[in-house]
């Protein structure tokens, strides 16, 4: 069973950085970490869940959303099994539960709040 662990939320004020990590475990039949694309999502109180970032696991090829774009930088670390989500000039609309995805076994982390506020 892989599972999924975010870390590195918090309270933030607006314009503050934060940075997030995903580390993923458990993988079988030969499969690692590195064999996976990774994605970042978010969920806002009240709102769906909504894609924020992803990175391909062999050319390291990004995603963003437009909300993000610009602000927001996904990496990763495949000899540490981690993925990081890297959020800069954060503002209020960017609060909320950030879940980390591993694409194909279709795994998803318990979330860590960001909460942008002053």
């Amino acid at each position: 069973q892989i599972q999924v662990v975010e870390s590195g939320g918090g309270l933030v004020q607006p314009g503050g950085s934060l940075r997030l990590s995903c580390v993923a475990s458990g993988f079988t039949h030969g499969y690692t970490f590195r064999h996976y694309d990774m994605s970042w999502y978010r969920q806002a109180p009240g709102k769906e869940r909504e894609f924020v970032a992803s990175i391909t696991n062999v050319y390291l090829d990004t995603r963003y959303a437009d909300s993000v774009k610009g602000r927001f930088t996904i990496s990763r670390d495949n000899a540490r099994s981690t993925v990081y989500l890297q959020m800069d000039r954060l503002t209020p609309d960017d609060t909320a539960v950030y879940y980390c995805f591993v694409q194909g076994p279709a795994a998803w982390g318990q979330g860590t709040q960001v909460t942008v506020s002053s």
